[in-house]
């Protein structure tokens, strides 16, 4: 499924891009706690969805991070791959790049990055994420054909 359409679509829906409220609207349940070495993680117990976010990161890393693993639920992955990943060392980086994917499709508003279009990619980086994401996100921008004025 196209990260972007289905972030679209949850902004239609919700109206909003807030990865918080719309788990909310989904009942979600989130936590937050000191993860060590991990920013957080999606799970599903008894049709309950959790997602723990590490609370030792800065604001926008855990919007983001909400963002990413909600990106994991809905995407139709199933929580065994944290065990597979944690556990047997297997690299899933698939499924990594596509949750990240739907964070920046969700998180940023093609309308927002309207004045990064002419801007070089190392500018666009400026929106707290990998150049690699940075790159892809403003691939999917669709620019405005008339200015504001």
């Amino acid at each position: 499924m196209e990260t972007k359409y289905l972030a679209l679509s949850l902004v239609k829906k919700f109206g909003t891009r807030d990865p918080y409220k719309i788990c909310e609207y989904l009942d979600y349940i989130i936590y937050f706690a000191p993860l060590h070495d991990m920013k957080g993680y999606y799970h599903q117990v008894q049709r309950n969805k959790i997602i723990c976010i590490n609370s030792n990161l800065d604001e926008f890393v855990r919007t983001f991070t909400c963002a990413h693993e909600l990106g994991h639920s809905l995407l139709g992955e199933n929580s065994n791959k944290f065990f597979l990943a944690r556990k047997t060392h297997f690299y899933l980086p698939k499924y990594e790049v596509q949750a990240d994917r739907f964070a920046v499709d969700l998180l940023f508003d093609d309308y927002d990055l309207q004045s990064y279009l002419e801007c070089p990619i190392t500018t666009a980086s400026s929106m707290g994420v990998s150049l690699e994401l940075a790159a892809y996100r403003m691939g999917m921008v669709k620019p405005r054909l008339f200015p504001e004025w």
